[in-house]
C-alpha cells in the first residue's frame, strides 16, 4: 500500500517536473525569438493640387426662393437695427416728443410712465404708416420670397414707398440744409435726394412740427399756472407752491376737452396730408 502511494507520488511529481520544464522552454524560445522588422516603406510623391471646391453659399433655394437661413439672418439683421428704423424713418418720435410734453404740461413727470407712452406711440405710428407698410409688402417682401426679384431689386423697390412718404413730410429748407451741409447741390427733383440726405432733414422736420405742437399744447397750462400764482400772491399766500393748487385744475380742464383724444386726433391728421 505504502509502495503505491509512493509510485503515484513520484509519478505527480515528475508529471509537475516535466510541465515546469516545458513552461521554462517555451518562455526561453519566445524570448529568444527575433522577429524581422519589415523594410521601410518608399513614401509617396504628393498629389497635384486639383480643384478645391470652395466654400460657396447658396442665397436662393432650389425653387428660386431665398433660403430659410438667408431669411432668417435678413431677420436677424433687421431686428438688431429696428429701433433705428424705428426713430429715424417712421412718425414715433414726432408722436414720442408731443405725448411726453402734454405729461410734463399737465405736471406730471411719471404719469403716464415711458414705457406707456412709448406703446402709444409705437402702435400709433403702425397706425399712420399701414399704407407705407402694405406697399412695402406687396412691391418688396412679398416678390422677394416668391423669387421673382433679387435682393438689390427688393431693397430699391422698398425704398420707393418710404421714400414718397418721407418727402410728403420733410420740408425743403431742411432738405437744402442737409445738402449745403454735405457740400452738395440742392437736388433737382425729389428723386434726387439721396438717403443720407433725406433721413436727417426728415427727422429735423419732425422735431420742428413736435415742439409746434407741444407749445401750443402749452399754453392753456401756462395760463393757469399764472392764474394761480397770482391769485396765490394776492391773498399773501407766497409760501404755498403753486403746482399743488393748479395740478387738479389742469388736470379737470384736460378731462373736460377729452385731451387725449384732441392729442392724438391732432397727431393722426398731421400726417393726412403733405
Amino acid at each position: 500500500m505504502a509502495a503505491t502511494i509512493l509510485r503515484r507520488s513520484g509519478t505527480l511529481a515528475l508529471a509537475v517536473f516535466f510541465a515546469a520544464v516545458l513552461l521554462l522552454l517555451g518562455a526561453a524560445a519566445g524570448h529568444a525569438t527575433v522577429l524581422d522588422p519589415a523594410p521601410p516603406a518608399v513614401p509617396e510623391l504628393p498629389a497635384e493640387p486639383g480643384d478645391p471646391g470652395g466654400l460657396s453659399v447658396e442665397i436662393n433655394g432650389p425653387d428660386g426662393t431665398p433660403s430659410g437661413a438667408i431669411v432668417t439672418l435678413l431677420g436677424i439683421t433687421l431686428l438688431s437695427v429696428a429701433p433705428s428704423l424705428l426713430l429715424m424713418l417712421t412718425s414715433f418720435t414726432k408722436i414720442f416728443i408731443v405725448l411726453a410734453i402734454t405729461r410734463n404740461a399737465l405736471g406730471l413727470n411719471t404719469t403716464p410712465p415711458n414705457q406707456v407712452i412709448a406703446g402709444l406711440a409705437l402702435f400709433l405710428s403702425l397706425f399712420i404708416m399701414a399704407p407705407v407698410i402694405a406697399a412695402v409688402n406687396a412691391d418688396a417682401i412679398q416678390p422677394y420670397l416668391d423669387g421673382s426679384v433679387d435682393f438689390t431689386t427688393a431693397v430699391e423697390a422698398a425704398g420707393g414707398p418710404l421714400r414718397e412718404w418721407m418727402l410728403r413730410y420733410t420740408r425743403e429748407e431742411d432738405i437744402a440744409l442737409m445738402s449745403r451741409a454735405a457740400a452738395l447741390e440742392n437736388p433737382a427733383t425729389p428723386a434726387d435726394v439721396a438717403f443720407t440726405t433725406l433721413i436727417p432733414a426728415f427727422v429735423l422736420s419732425e422735431l420742428r412740427a413736435a415742439f409746434i405742437i407741444g407749445f401750443v399744447i402749452f399754453i392753456p397750462f401756462l395760463i393757469i399756472d399764472l392764474i394761480v400764482s397770482a391769485a396765490l400772491m394776492s391773498m399773501g399766500m407766497m409760501m404755498l407752491p403753486p403746482v399743488m393748487i393748479s395740478l387738479p385744475f389742469k388736470i379737470l380742464l384736460f378731462i373736460l376737452v377729452d385731451g387725449w383724444a384732441l392729442v392724438i386726433t391732432a397727431l393722426v391728421q398731421s400726417y393726412s396730408g403733405g
